[in-house]
């Protein structure tokens, strides 16, 4: 608590002369209020019966309910057995389906809490929402796809979210860190409101275990700010002694604080959705009215599932960036290896440039035996080192809030005492608070603290002492050189360039870690169809097929993936392979498709010999035959040119210009022609020729088609 309320904020509530103690926001169990927004009602069940249940139950269900009467008064054993379903499927935290009861319709969501069944009735509008809501769900989505930047992503999404729910304001708020500050970078607002956009907040406006709760529900809407709330039945559990836990509610009743805080900012509705980065709290979708607006379930469901295509756009776009600056490190790291090839930490020590291009920095330093040697500094070394940290080899130690000529530092240690120092000058930022960050609370109009915040109470504060900070990639860059370096201790540094080109290990850890949630999608929607299939629309039956072919699909290239990062990693052992033997061999396996396509071998004679790993040999031939009738060859002849091997087929060919791109990964230059297979399978046959050290590439046939040529030594 008191890293989140540092001394200073403390101290400066004090001084406003309010006797409200922000700590007290921080200690709140808002999870465990002990009551509901009144347009709702719940009830929570204990085995067969009613154990909690909100004052209004019997208003809103029209019907008296009754605290420790059986459940079967009020739900069929059939809405029951459906009811309890849905809360243990695994559909997520919280499940919804329309019930009817006494003639009146409601849209009852279901979850568990505290060992109890809780059911949430809200009475569903007079027609159902679905079909409106589909078609702008859909057209929203499609819109989001298209959005290339963080902050153009956010930007749609706020628009979107408008226009399904009409709230007035709807901003995009994006955290600094876990528990820092806030800053608005997206806005839609309607006239009259006051723009936010480019603002900061401060980290105190939400409590840590707002936070948490954002983290594990997506979805929060307050449907009115001067809402009586209906309070539970009993008040505490008698198991537990405390109120029943809400942290899963949707009717989860609000904070004193924070409608305090929403009335000082002249809101009446709002609806927040969580945006998550890998399960934590990434930043916010913020809506405000100025108007009472209780969403409906429907609604709400589909500003979730926005809000969860939104983090995984995010995400992605996020993983694109990140992705696109470790290889241009690698790619740099590669080129250093390269060029000094050998006592690596020695040449740095003499000459560290190039290492300020691995990692984004203002200078750098190498230490060795002593040794200290620096480029782009504008201090003297030792002054730097009195301010750093250098940790035990395999680890990493940053900093970006230092004292002394910079105020950033990335230490990586490759022996006892030896480093590499990436430094970052001190960077000062302004920022537009919408309150002064120093004074966060003050008397406020509507309430005991928190002011109005907006455009017209701008405080200018600008960030000092602390660099830009070093992101995961700078760390993960940092790390898999220091991976490098001490490789270069123990093996041939041609072979640590190798590995560092060709990052196998990451291909082969990320396409097998793929391929469970992609089994799970494959499985799931293959239950969907076998146990609702007659119960569901052609269009839903037609797309869900679609997602089991696409799942195929996936783990084919996966598979690529996979054996393709093998090659890599596997051992040579060459050895004279007989090629009619391998022909044949090959001929096995890839059999049913050269059948299915007609394709005639011309198997080579006995004699013809080729230096090569036999197992490596077979996948080579195995892809190019398949290779072959997926284009339309009729024959194929195989054979040994010299010391080259050749596969010469009569198929439509490849333009000359295009050749060497078919050798790309996943490229198919007609994908039109060959509509199956992964598109991996030249440059498998590439891959296995440079690990003999050779080179492949394709040539125009006598008469037309392709003739793709391996080599197997320089």
């Amino acid at each position: 608590m008191s890293e989140w309320l540092p001394d200073r904020v403390a101290a400066a509530e004090r001084e406003t002369g309010t006797t409200f103690d922000l700590t007290a926001c921080v200690r709140e169990p808002i999870h465990r209020l002990g009551g509901v927004q009144s347009y709702g009602a719940l009830i929570a069940v204990e085995g067969d019966r009613i154990a909690v249940l909100s004052e209004n139950t019997s208003a809103i269900l029209g019907m008296e309910v009754v605290l420790g009467a059986p459940v079967a008064t009020l739900l069929s054993a059939e809405q029951q057995n459906t009811l309890c379903s849905l809360a243990d499927a695994d559909t997520g935290q919280t499940a919804m389906m329309p019930l009817e009861l006494g003639g009146r319709r409601f849209d009852v969501t279901v979850h568990r809490a505290d060992e109890h069944l809780v059911l949430e009735f809200e009475p569903a509008p007079d027609t159902p929402e679905f079909g409106t809501l589909y078609a702008p769900v859909r057209q929203a989505l499609s819109r989001l796809q298209h959005a290339a930047t963080v902050v153009e992503a956010c930007q749609t999404a706020v628009r979107e979210i408008r226009e399904l729910t009409g709230y007035d304001r709807v901003v995009a708020y994006r955290f600094e860190n876990t528990d820092g500050p806030g800053e608005v970078i997206a806005e839609q607002v309607t006239d009259g409101w006051e723009p936010w956009l480019g603002l900061w907040f401060p980290a105190t406006d939400i409590p840590p275990q707002a936070r948490r709760l954002y983290e594990r529900n997506w979805i929060r809407v307050i449907a009115d700010v001067a809402d009586t709330t209906a309070r539970l039945d009993p008040a505490v559990l008698p198991a537990t002694g405390e109120p029943l836990d809400l942290s899963l509610s949707v009717l989860r009743t609000v904070s004193p604080f924070h409608l305090e805080y929403l009335r000082n900012i002249g809101v009446t509705a709002s609806m927040s959705v969580s945006l998550l980065d890998t399960g934590r709290l990434w930043g916010l979708i913020a809506c405000h009215a100025g108007t009472t607006k209780a969403l409906s379930p429907q609604t709400r469901a589909a500003c979730e599932f926005f809000g969860i295509a939104l983090s995984l756009h995010l995400a992605a776009l996020r993983e694109r960036d990140e992705t696109a600056a470790r290889e241009r490190s690698r790619t740099v790291i590669a080129r250093l290896l390269e060029r000094y090839s050998t006592d690596l930490p020695l040449r740095w020590s003499r000459d560290p440039s190039g290492l300020d291009e691995v990692i984004d920095c203002d200078a750098v330093l190498v230490r060795t035996d002593g040794r200290v040697a620096g480029h782009g500094l504008d201090t003297a070394a030792d002054q730097v080192f009195e301010t750093l940290t250098v940790p035990a080899a395999g680890e990493v130690w940053h900093s970006d809030q230092l004292e002394g000529p910079y105020a950033g530092a990335l230490v990586l240690p490759f022996g006892e005492g030896d480093c590499i120092v990436w430094l970052r000058h001190e960077r000062t930022v302004s920022r537009r608070w919408a309150t002064d960050p120093e004074i966060p609370v003050v008397l406020g109009p509507h309430g005991s603290r928190l002011t109005p915040r907006g455009s017209t109470v701008v405080f200018l504060a600008s960030v000092r002492g602390r660099s830009v900070p070093w992101s995961t990639t700078d760390l993960a860059m940092a790390v898999e050189l220091g991976r490098a370096v001490m490789g270069v201790a123990v093996a041939q540094a041609r072979r640590l360039a190798e590995l560092n080109v060709d990052l196998d290990s990451f291909a082969h850890a990320a396409a097998h870690d793929l391929k469970e949630p992609l089994r799970g999608i494959a499985n799931t929607s293959a239950f969907i169809i076998e146990d609702e299939g007659s119960r569901l629309d052609e269009v839903t039956n037609r797309r869900l097929e679609a997602i089991q072919r696409l799942a195929t699909r996936m783990d084919e290239l996966l598979n690529a993936l996979l054996l393709y990062a093998r090659l890599g990693r596997s051992e040579l052992r060459r050895a004279p392979v007989a090629l009619r033997a391998a022909v044949l061999r090959a001929m096995d396996v890839a059999g049913p498709r050269l059948r299915e396509a007609s394709v005639e071998i011309a198997v080579p004679a006995d004699g013809q010999i080729v230096d090569a790993d036999p197992v490596q040999l077979d996948q080579v031939l195995v892809n190019l035959l398949v290779n072959a009738a997926k284009y339309g060859a009729s024959t194929v002849s195989v054979g040994v040119d010299g010391t080259t091997l050749f596969v010469r087929d009569d198929g439509i060919g490849m333009p000359a210009h295009l050749r060497d791109e078919a050798f790309q990964l996943f490229r198919r230059l007609h994908p039109e022609t060959a509509r199956d297979g992964s598109g991996a399978g030249l440059a498998i046959v590439r891959r296995v020729a440079e690990r003999h050290g050779g080179q492949a590439w394709a040539t125009e046939s006598p008469g037309g088609g392709t003739t793709v040529w391996v080599t197997f030594s320089q």
